[in-house]
């Protein structure tokens, strides 16, 4: 790893340049909506997710809703983000533990949201950043690859990579951090042909395949 501070710290002033103004993409009106959205967006992108998630919640607005919906209801909403059988159950299974240990509601710490079917620390941290305003790292798989290319982590474990970047990023730029990197991903540094020869990282990234 290639942890020179001055060197993050530049890192973190260009992309807050270049991206002054993130938020998570999948559409929601509340802590719940991006739960599930959340859920669905494994495996899937945010513009496919963001393409169900109105029909669906026209159709089921409530953990009670969830609950209680046919599981054939649900699947035929939700087809299209793929793997909707295991989506399916872990959303209506969450909707019940929300009702019967929360009351219904989303709960605002990591260690209660974890303890959710089909949430984890991802996904927390999707839900605190962006509705409650609580500091965390999210690592989906655009973090994890271009945290490592840079030389923030030498791990491929989500929650190891999670608390590798806690240490070098300060905590008030956590939230943006995941985000940036997100958007940087999607734009330059995707996975199969980064955009090396035009990237404004480029003279701070030490990635050893970097295309000329």
């Amino acid at each position: 790893m290639t942890r020179d501070h001055s060197r993050i710290q530049k890192i973190c002033r260009i992309l807050k340049a270049r991206y002054p103004d993130v938020k998570t993409q999948l559409n929601h009106q509340n802590a719940f909506q991006l739960l599930v959205a959340t859920i669905l967006s494994a495996q899937c992108t945010d513009r496919q997710v963001n393409s169900v998630t109105p029909a669906l919640f026209a159709t089921l607005q409530t953990p009670e809703d969830f609950s209680r919906a046919p599981i054939e209801t649900i699947e035929a909403l939700i087809h299209s983000t793929g793997f909707f059988h295991n989506k399916t159950k872990n959303i209506q299974n969450c909707a019940r533990a929300l009702i019967s240990q929360f009351g219904g509601k989303v709960p605002d710490t990591i260690d209660e949201l974890v303890k959710l079917p089909g949430v984890g620390r991802k996904t927390a941290n999707v839900v605190l950043g962006a509705v409650f305003g609580i500091p965390g790292m999210v690592v989906d798989t655009h973090v994890a690859r271009i945290s490592k290319r840079l030389g923030l982590t030498d791990s491929t474990d989500p929650v190891k990579i999670e608390k590798d970047l806690m240490v070098v990023i300060k905590k008030s730029e956590w939230n943006d951090f995941s985000l940036w990197l997100i958007y940087f991903g999607r734009a330059v540094c995707n996975a199969r042909k980064p955009d090396c020869p035009n990237c404004f990282l480029n003279h701070l990234c030490p990635y050893p395949d970097k295309k000329s």
